[in-house]
């Protein structure tokens, strides 16, 4: 009798531990968290980071990119690879606010969030942590300068949609370089009578527009911000006529490098936004001629960087767009392509490094380990 008491007992304690372990399973598989950044520090710090959004931009959009492009990009030149997990906290698909805002403020977050928790708290981000600690900063991108990816990096609303109050938020920094389209949400906005474009001005900014003069024609003064709006909205597709984007890159780098007159450094945002319209539009054209663009302006980067020594350069997407594919038939100049949707989807994100502290970006890790690891490279420790 003794002996089944004891074997019953046993096999109570086994069911136990068994449900145990299932309940365990069963919350890790519904709410996983994201795993820690590893603790390497870099080998070398930083002065400055340059950090490049093809937004949209998957394996396959570089793979397109490659093969129309006689086989070759600059990002050949980058010899880390690393992966990226890009999901949000409240969907495996992410949206470039939740994505921009993990690169921005470390902290996974809610689709179409900008610059904040899930709660809606606003975290500071990296360009703010750099303004504050004397760093000159900087953002460009070929979408409006307060589309998600850009506004995450600067400003603090709840939803993306809020192109006006964004707007607003740049005067809550002082970040001293910034181009992009977007002007109406500046000075011909529909919620209040407030001219954002003049304040600027007001606050010491060197301000100019597309309909003043050409880009390439300007020649901003290093010992003041300076702000250029390239369209009333969006701007054009670079099949379309759009060419800024190469050169407002070399020029911002340049323009941050001598604003940095204390040799703190600095911080650049850089978006290559329409990527991503190419791959809403499943359209394989669209998405090969910004992704080409965008590899130019990399390019140009990376001169800077081999030439300054002490830049790192970072190149990654907030997501991949379209679900885009190459198909049999495909050669070398002309692709057959398939798409599975018209919005996002949750692969991996590869990322690109170059210069020091390039290392902390081989392997997997989550898109928040992004900020951790430029903020590692540039010395920023709290």
């Amino acid at each position: 009798m003794h002996f089944y008491t004891k074997m019953r007992s046993n096999m109570t304690t086994i069911f136990r531990v068994l449900v145990l372990a299932l309940l365990l399973v069963g919350c890790a598989t519904q709410a996983p968290n994201p795993s820690p950044s590893n603790d390497l520090r870099p080998q070398k710090k930083a002065k400055n980071v340059i950090l490049l959004i093809g937004d949209g931009m998957g394996l396959t959009q570089i793979s397109a990119g490659l093969y129309m492009n006689n086989n070759r990009l600059e990002l050949e030149r980058m010899p880390i690879v690393g992966l990226h997990k890009p999901y949000a906290s409240n969907s495996l698909v992410t949206d470039s606010a939740a994505g921009a805002t993990a690169f921005a403020c470390g902290v996974k977050t809610y689709n179409g969030a900008i610059g904040v928790d899930p709660d809606t708290v606003a975290i500071e981000t990296i360009l703010e942590e750099a303004e504050q600690r004397g760093l000159a900063t900087g953002l460009v991108a070929t979408s409006t300068i307060v589309h998600a990816t850009p506004a995450s990096f600067i400003a603090h609303e709840k939803s993306r949609t809020m192109y006006e109050d964004i707007a607003a938020d740049f005067l809550d920094t002082e970040i001293d370089f910034f181009v992009g389209g977007g002007k109406k949400f500046f000075d011909r906005r529909e919620s209040d009578d407030r001219n954002i474009y003049a304040e600027l001005e007001e606050k010491g900014y060197l301000v100019s527009d597309y309909f003043k003069r050409n880009l390439k024609r300007v020649n901003p003064d290093y010992t003041r911000n300076f702000a250029y709006f390239t369209a009333d909205a969006d701007p054009l597709p670079v099949s379309q006529g759009r060419d800024y984007l190469k050169p407002a890159s070399k020029m911002a780098a340049d323009f941050l490098n001598k604003r940095d007159t204390d040799n703190k450094g600095f911080f650049l945002m850089i978006e290559g936004s329409q990527i991503d319209w190419g791959g809403h539009a499943n359209d394989s054209d669209y998405i090969v001629t910004e992704m080409i663009d965008f590899d130019s302006a990399i390019g140009a980067i990376l001169d800077f960087a081999e030439k300054d020594g002490e830049t790192l350069v970072v190149v990654t997407a907030d997501h991949e767009t379209g679900g885009f594919a190459i198909n049999p038939g495909s050669n070398f100049g002309r692709i057959e392509p398939a798409f599975t949707s018209d919005y996002h989807t949750a692969a991996l994100i590869p990322v690109f490094a170059y210069g020091p502290g390039s290392e902390l970006f081989a392997g997997i890790y989550e898109n928040i380990d992004i900020y951790t690891k430029m903020r590692r490279a540039l010395g920023f420790e709290k």
